[in-house]
This record gives C-alpha cells, structure tokens and sequence, in this order.
C-alpha cells in the first residue's frame, strides 16, 4: 500500500504524521523483547513513551494550524484576485474618463477662442455701424457745390 494512504483513502497531514511517528517508534522499539532486561527499563520507556505522545500531540495540534493557515491563505489569494481584477476594471474606466476629460478641454478651448474672435467681429461690427451712419448724414440748406474745388482755403 503506497505511503499516506488507507484503503484507497487519502490521510490528510494530522493522519500522515501520526502513521510517520508510529513507524519511527517501532523502529526505536522494535516488538521484540530485549535479551538482558533492566528492572528501569521499562520506566524509560514509558517516560519515552509518553514524551513521544506529547510530541505527536503538537505537531498534531501544528499541523491543524497550519491547515487554518492554508484555507486562510487560499482565501486571501481568492480576495486579491478580486482586487486585481477590480483595479484593472478601474484602470480601464479612468482612461476612458481622461480621454473624455481631453475631448472637453479641446472643446473648451476652441470655444474660448470662439469668444474672442466673437468679441473681436462684434467689435468691428459696431465700428462698422457707426462708419455707415455718419457717411449717411444730409446737410439740408446748402447748395450743391458751395465747397468748391480748393478744400483746405
């Protein structure tokens, strides 16, 4: 049966640690009985024993935290890919916005100059005007050709 896996079942890391941990200690402690026995043997197994339990209880326990920590992490993975995805959505609507922003400043402009020159031919239109009024003025009472031919005498 391949390592880490029970009857077509995979274990997850709590479980494949435990397996681990349980083989090592049956290659420290083989079954077999040992051929000169002491009487505090026994006693340093069971201390062993029972620090090896303590010890597969926290990597346990790690190991549980670190499986918090990989949900936590494929979450805050999920979230930034959300944020990506966002910020390229406002990216693309900012540049739409600057290029209707340029389109208004051109506009703008233009527009500007079209009051000037407005101001300049409203100008030249009331200079006009009154240049047309004062050609049309009639001295009434004064023959024709009184002025005669020298003009400055």
């Amino acid at each position: 049966m391949p390592r880490g896996k029970t009857a077509g079942k995979t274990l997850g890391k709590p479980a494949r640690l435990l397996l681990f941990s349980e083989a090592l200690r049956q290659q420290k402690h083989p079954p077999a009985e040992d051929p000169l026995p002491f009487p505090h043997s026994s006693m340093a197994d069971d201390t062993q024993g029972a620090t090896m339990d303590r010890t597969l209880q926290e990597i346990s326990a790690v190991s549980c935290k670190l499986e918090g920590m990989d949900s936590a992490m494929v979450a805050l993975t999920a979230e930034t890919r959300s944020m990506h995805l966002d910020i390229a959505g406002f990216q693309s609507q900012i540049s739409g916005l600057d290029q209707r922003v340029a389109t208004v400043e051109t506009q703008v402009a233009f527009w500007t100059d079209g009051d000037q020159e407005l101001l300049h031919l409203r100008s030249k239109l009331i200079d006009l005007e009154d240049r047309s009024r004062r050609n049309n003025v009639r001295l009434l009472g004064f023959p024709e050709g009184i002025e005669g031919t020298d003009l400055f005498s």
